[in-house]
């Protein structure tokens, strides 16, 4: 059994190529749940349904978000009529006293319809109206994942991190803001002063989750470690597994330069240093990690380096090599101390 921690892009990319590398059937991915929302009343999963769509052969790989070819009808009368009533088109949260009624699951992230934010396409909006009907009708968001992985014949298993509600929250000068509102809604337009994953003290991680990393060996794969990963270590149990298995992390840097969104400055927001140093720093669980053959970072772990740059499935089955390699290097030499 191999589990990947999926967050973002990062690690969806590299599972575009891991199958000729990890049997999917003995493949299972937990996916981030810190960046859910509730929009308008639908509870959307952008990590798990990236994992649901690139897996299910149906995800738009150009955005890396959303279904291929997936009008966008509704979304754009919603946001025409909202501007013809005259709202205020960025993102609008729901008053304080409704962030924590009724489903619970949805706390501290809900934002109106009015004006709709992120780009959500008509067949899209289907698997969102079916998650929230079914956790609606008591189906916790373990079963209802499962259940959506049937349904687009999903060989790996997908499972949350957590059944339970923890939000990526931003902090500015100015204001706090949900992760999506800062990197969809403003385009990770605002300085960051840190970073708070609200619920997690409260929160517990799926049995589903925690069976899989102890199952191991573990992959993190090249995402956010802040919102992406970040929200995952919050949970105790899922870290006490981590520490027992072996895991392997692919870096989103190439040293201080990374590939791609807001890693840097969240890093640097919440007290790691923004490169490859400050992501083994994150992961002190990691037994080893896979580089750039560019980066030179010296390491107190084992490494294995290759051409981490994902565009392609080549590109991925590459890292994923480069992965299956650090995880023999472990299991012959055994784990770092931790």
């Amino acid at each position: 059994m191999t589990t990947f921690l999926a967050g973002g892009t990062g690690t969806p990319k590299l599972l575009a190529g891991a199958d000729e590398v990890f049997d999917p059937d003995e493949t299972t991915v937990v996916a981030n749940t810190g960046d859910d929302v509730e929009l308008g009343g639908l509870f959307v999963c952008p990590d798990v349904d990236t994992v649901l769509f690139e897996r299910g052969g149906v995800l738009d790989t150009e955005t890396w978000w959303g279904l291929e070819d997936d009008p966008t009808e509704t979304h754009d009368y919603l946001r025409d009529l909202s501007e013809r009533v005259g709202i205020d088109t960025t993102p609008r949260y729901l008053p304080d006293e409704e962030q924590t009624a009724g489903r619970d699951l949805a706390a501290w992230r809900r934002f109106s319809a009015a004006g709709e934010f992120m780009t959500i396409g008509d067949r899209d909006r289907a698997v969102h109206l079916l998650r929230t009907s079914l956790l609606d009708e008591g189906h916790s968001l373990t079963e209802v994942t499962r259940a959506l992985a049937d349904a687009y014949d999903l060989t790996v298993d997908l499972v949350p991190m957590s059944d339970d509600p923890v939000a990526s929250i931003v902090h500015t000068p100015d204001e706090e803001m949900h992760f999506q509102e800062y990197w969809v809604g403003r385009r990770g337009d605002a300085d960051v002063l840190d970073v708070e994953f609200r619920g997690s003290k409260d929160a517990a991680a799926s049995d589903a989750a925690v069976e899989a990393v102890r199952s191991g060996p573990v992959v993190v794969g090249p995402s956010n470690p802040v919102t992406s990963i970040g929200p995952m270590l919050t949970l105790p149990r899922l870290v006490d597994a981590l520490r027992e298995t072996t895991v392997v992390a692919v870096s989103p840097f190439v040293e201080d330069t990374v590939f791609s969104g807001p890693a840097d400055d969240l890093m640097e927001a919440v007290g790691y240093e923004p490169s490859t140093a400050g992501v083994a720093e994150a992961y002190p669980f990691a037994d080893a990690f896979v580089l750039d053959d560019e980066d030179g970072t010296d390491l107190d772990r084992p490494v294995v380096r290759t051409d981490t740059e994902i565009d392609d499935a080549a590109d991925a089955e590459r890292v994923a090599r480069a992965v299956r390699d650090a995880i023999e290097t472990v299991e012959t030499e055994g784990h770092a101390p931790r």
